[in-house]
């Protein structure tokens, strides 16, 4: 894995644009920042073909629906004039995301904090900070892998089983969450977020969720992404994401510091694109 990223990287060699729309939308252990790019140049290759465009990015979001930069990605793309264009000012949005600078700069001193899974963002900032204690919930595997790359960067780094989510979060000083999507009402984080969230708030142990450019939606393309993950055919405790209410969190931090959870949807910068709203049938 690399660095700050909570999935296995992918690479990609030179093909046509329909083969590496294929990989992408397979890639299982590609973070959202990662997809962000690959997709983009997948979708720069379908500019003099509008058709092509829209069921391309309409089977992006199929494929990964609780990503939202891969949302945020395709509706920028289809309500742009310059599709090509529009694609890589997405992409390179993303690589110079200062989410994870501007978190470490907020984490208070010497504080016990819990992470689930490997979040990208949030796991970079807590890397970046070095004086913090930090209890990793396993999710997977993937916790346990963050654990490792912590400890071996000289961190303070606790494995935590996934049962032992409720207990770390009522030991901890702060549970951060990070955002693969955001919208009205809600959030989709590793399962067992919301668990988490829940015996810290009845703890009063602070939550904050991480959600970097890209990640937070407009309320159509919100719903859109809810209704594609509760029709992927998995029982809700199988599945490696779930929706966490936003009431559960205090504060939201993303590129431009933090705000109050329930004002973070307004943080929501993408066009609303009407092909995504229905999944290819």
């Amino acid at each position: 894995m690399e660095p700050g990223s909570g999935r296995a990287d992918v690479a990609f060699a030179p093909m046509h644009p329909i083969e590496r729309l294929r990989d992408v939308a397979r890639a299982e252990g590609a973070g959202p920042s990662l997809l962000v790019r690959e997709s983009a140049e997948a979708l720069a290759g379908f500019a003099a073909d509008p058709a092509g465009m829209v069921t391309a990015c309409r089977r992006l979001v199929d494929r990964h629906p609780a990503v939202g930069p891969v949302w945020w990605l395709a509706a920028r793309v289809l309500a742009a004039s310059e599709q090509r264009a529009e694609a890589w000012r997405a992409a390179e949005d993303v690589d110079s995301d200062t989410t994870p600078q501007v978190l470490a700069g907020l984490l208070p001193d010497d504080a016990t904090v819990v992470l689930l899974g490997w979040p990208e963002q949030a796991a970079e900032a807590v890397r970046r900070r070095g004086d913090l204690e930090v209890l990793v919930v396993d999710c997977g595997g993937e916790g346990s892998d963050l654990g490792r790359r912590l400890r071996a960067a000289g961190l303070d780094a606790l494995d935590v089983p996934d049962g032992g989510v409720g207990a770390a979060a009522a030991e901890a000083d702060l549970v951060l969450l990070e955002a693969s999507a955001l919208g009205p009402g809600g959030f989709v984080a590793p399962s067992g977020s919301r668990a988490a969230a829940a015996v810290a708030c009845r703890a009063g142990t602070p939550v904050w969720v991480v959600a970097g450019v890209g990640r937070v939606l407009p309320g159509r393309l919100w719903d859109a992404l809810v209704d594609r993950m509760d029709g992927g055919g998995a029982e809700p405790w199988d599945r490696y994401d779930e929706v966490v209410p936003l009431d559960l969190a205090g504060q939201v931090v993303g590129p431009g510091g933090t705000v109050p959870a329930g004002d973070a949807p307004r943080r929501a910068d993408c066009p609303v694109a009407p092909e995504l709203l229905r999944p290819i049938s």
